[in-house]
């Protein structure tokens, strides 16, 4: 009897134990009434929604929590109230402690686990990078107003060094921490930018482990290296179909000549309509040889018009036009993950993608190239 009543001692015991798995919040928050309240939430799995789990209330400048186990590391914030801003922490099953400056949100401190300290590190370069930017493009605005050639020459240099510095910086990060969800926040940012290929980001994204491949965000995020690889330079590119402001349905295949741009624009961008000019003017250069357009509008629903008014006001009216006026919804534009316009594909005549986002005199010289070998 005594056994049985021991073995059953332990169960409890152990049934407690797993009760109580999970982990642990605390730290402080510098000036703080008591009472203020402190929002803790995180990103949902489709990582679109930002979700409520628990609100602490400060006391005596402190604050604590107990949250459940979580069953992959999670991007999550503390949002203090009265605050703009939030503090952005990984919650990974290990005690996490904060300190919160409500007067400088993004300079709080955050440390326990081995994720929090890559993210550390990563805002802390990310801060550092965008003041020098920022200080550079300051002295930038100034050696243009005085007409200082060579200082501005040397800042221009010095800013292409700190682009270079942090793409090195976040490849060095991914390298390092292949088993933290941190790296695919990198990657997602990576993504964001012009600064990698499909195949540089889809090589990082290879090296992560195959547990942080499982975090929902990986997933999205290989989503989209899916969908760029479809439009890499070498690629064939998506066939489509959409309507032309008459109303009909024209085709991709129908449009390609010996080279043909398909570019990507709306009446409401204003690079694209400082653009348009370089573009009618490679037209007029090259179409006799083969060189052939369709863009494809990004314009709002239920403004035909104005697509059609910026066809004619920048005298576009030679070549092929389609939009489904979807906005960033339009289906050519989310075969092709375009998150920003203008943004162009050069096709060969077998529609094989040979360049992408070339604009200005680069447009005119890489379809000379082609019509000219």
């Amino acid at each position: 009897m005594r056994k049985i009543l021991l073995v059953g001692l332990v169960v409890l015991l152990a049934a407690c134990e797993s009760e109580n798995e999970g982990y642990h919040l605390s730290g402080t928050v510098q000036n703080a009434p008591d009472g203020q309240k402190i929002i803790v939430s995180e990103l949902n799995d489709s990582n679109t929604q930002v979700v409520h789990l628990d609100t602490i209330e400060v006391q005596d400048g402190k604050f604590e929590l107990d949250l459940p186990e979580m069953e992959k590391p999670t991007i999550s914030f503390l949002t203090i109230e009265g605050t703009r801003g939030n503090v952005v922490y990984i919650a990974d099953n290990t005690p996490i402690e904060f300190k919160v400056y409500p007067d400088s949100i993004y300079s709080s401190e955050v440390s326990g686990g081995e994720d929090n300290e890559v993210l550390t590190a990563y805002l802390k370069n990310v801060r550092e990078v965008s003041r020098k930017m920022g200080d550079n493009r300051t002295a930038l605005r100034d050696a243009m107003m005085n007409r200082d050639s060579v200082t501005l020459q040397n800042l221009q240099t010095f800013q292409q060094q700190l682009f270079e510095e942090d793409k090195q910086a976040k490849v060095e990060l991914i390298e390092s921490n292949p088993n933290s969800i941190v790296s695919v926040m990198i990657l997602q940012d990576m993504l964001n930018t012009s600064a990698f290929s499909s195949s540089e980001l889809m090589g990082f994204y290879n090296q992560l482990s195959p547990e942080v491949k499982e975090v929902p965000l990986a997933k999205t995020v290989k989503t989209r290296l899916d969908k760029m690889s479809k439009t890499a330079v070498g690629s064939k590119a998506p066939g489509f179909s959409a309507p032309t402001p008459q109303g009909d349905e024209l085709a991709l295949s129908d449009a390609l000549g010996k080279v043909t741009l398909v570019d990507f624009w709306a009446s409401w961008c204003k690079p694209c309509r400082v653009e348009n000019p370089n573009i009618v003017e490679v037209y007029k250069k090259y179409h006799d040889q083969g060189f052939n357009i369709i863009q494809v509008s990004l314009d709002r629903p239920g403004q035909k018009e104005k697509w059609i008014q910026a066809i004619e006001d920048d005298n576009l009216g030679e070549w092929n036009h389609v939009s489904n006026l979807m906005f960033w919804q339009d289906p050519v534009a989310v075969e092709y993950g375009i998150r920003a316009i203008p943004a162009a594909f050069l096709l060969d005549e077998n529609g094989k993608i040979i360049a992408k986002d070339l604009r200005g005199k680069a447009l005119g010289e890489k379809v000379g190239e082609v019509l000219n070998n």
